[in-house]
């Protein structure tokens, strides 16, 4: 049995999400099994490491693949670029190990949060990025986000959904810059629950609007209650931008 590994990169503003529905193809997984299996001639299915909800984005997203088929990587390639919509692209593919595990062997994720912060919207960044109006104290956010570094219980940051055995995950690293009027958040940990980067990019935008102190974070954290966290930042900010193995 042969493994294969896919690099993918998507704009995932028309789709349901990475997981694959089964009342729709409609979905990033759904697109790629479909050509698979039509290339293959046989049902395939897809791991692949991050589940992106609705209207997320992926710079580079990775999943695997078993067949017993021995297919040159570079005709899997041509195939699915070929026939796959053009919102969704293979930038490599590769074979690997037998053991190889989209998700289970990631060590580290880094999501990308785009806020464009400007009195007027940008229609070129739309589909990319959360437009608020209002100028964002960015060195409030950073003295929120530096709550977050290290080990926590992030029930409260994920949505009821999130069906894991340990709701802890190891935050690593926030930075937060402004360039041209365009907020980067980018948040890498060792990995992440539904919903919970876009849950802590709320917390962050209150306290760049002074909505909130920047010393409230840990109390939401030891508390838990998902009521707790004030706003769950637009899905269309949200790009994957890489992985770790």
């Amino acid at each position: 049995m042969n493994n294969y590994k896919l690099i993918i990169q998507y704009d995932g503003a028309r789709y349901k999400g990475w997981q694959r529905l089964g009342d729709s193809d409609s979905t990033i997984q759904g697109k790629i099994e479909h050509v698979l299996s039509e290339m293959l001639q046989k049902p395939i299915e897809i791991t692949g490491c991050s589940r992106t909800d609705a209207g997320v984005h992926a710079y580079y997203q990775v999943a695997n693949f078993r067949a017993a088929d021995d297919i040159h990587e570079q005709e899997i390639k041509r195939y699915l670029n070929r026939y796959l919509p053009q919102d969704i692209s293979i930038l490599g593919v590769e074979r690997v190990p037998e053991r190889f595990h989209a998700r289970l062997a990631a060590k580290a994720k880094t999501y990308l949060y785009q806020i464009h912060n400007e009195a007027h919207g940008n229609p070129f960044l739309r589909r990319y990025s959360m437009h608020i109006e209002k100028q964002l104290d960015l060195e409030a956010m950073r003295k929120a986000a530096g709550y977050f570094l290290g080990s926590h219980d992030f029930t409260a940051f994920s949505n009821a959904r999130s069906k894991t055995k340990s709701m802890v995950r190891l935050i690593h690293s926030i930075d937060i810059t402004k360039n041209d009027g365009l907020v980067q958040i980018r948040i890498r940990g060792n990995g992440f629950l539904h919903n919970m980067v876009r849950r802590m990019v709320g917390v962050l935008i209150l306290a760049g609007l002074n909505e909130m102190e920047p010393d409230s974070v840990p109390a939401l954290l030891s508390d838990r209650r998902r009521s707790g966290v004030g706003i769950t930042a637009e899905a269309c900010g949200l790009i994957l931008e890489s992985i770790e193995y």
